[in-house]
């Protein structure tokens, strides 16, 4: 695991977090992730940090309502969104496209079939 740091489009909202980006990060399908274009990456809660911008932070939640879809009112971006496991511990789900200096080339993605939850 490495530690990265990112965040949104206006620098507002500014995490760091310890992520494995070895493993494939998922690329879902679903209406919310296709039209973001996101490509995730999860980890523990306890693995990332906010650093700025939670006043910032405004929620979206659909379909089953069971992951709070972060981002920033005032440009937009979602770096991240947080759920829980289903062993109920918590989880933080990255947009790793919003990690600083990403080379999106280097990662394996791994298509998710989210229409079909």
């Amino acid at each position: 695991m490495e530690i990265y740091q990112g965040g949104c489009h206006c620098k507002l909202v500014r995490y760091e977090v310890k992520l494995d980006l070895a493993p494939p990060v998922l690329e879902c399908n679903c209406s919310h992730c296709q039209a973001k274009g996101m490509l995730l990456s999860f980890t523990d809660a306890n693995n990332f940090t906010l650093l700025s911008g939670d006043e910032a932070l405004t929620e979206y939640r659909f379909n089953t309502e069971k992951i709070a879809h972060l981002f920033c009112k005032v440009c937009g971006v979602q770096a991240f969104g947080r759920g829980n496991k289903k062993d109920g511990s918590p989880t933080v789900a990255v947009n790793v496209r919003s990690i600083d200096d990403i080379d999106l080339a280097t990662l394996t993605r791994m298509p998710v079939d989210g229409k079909s939850f």
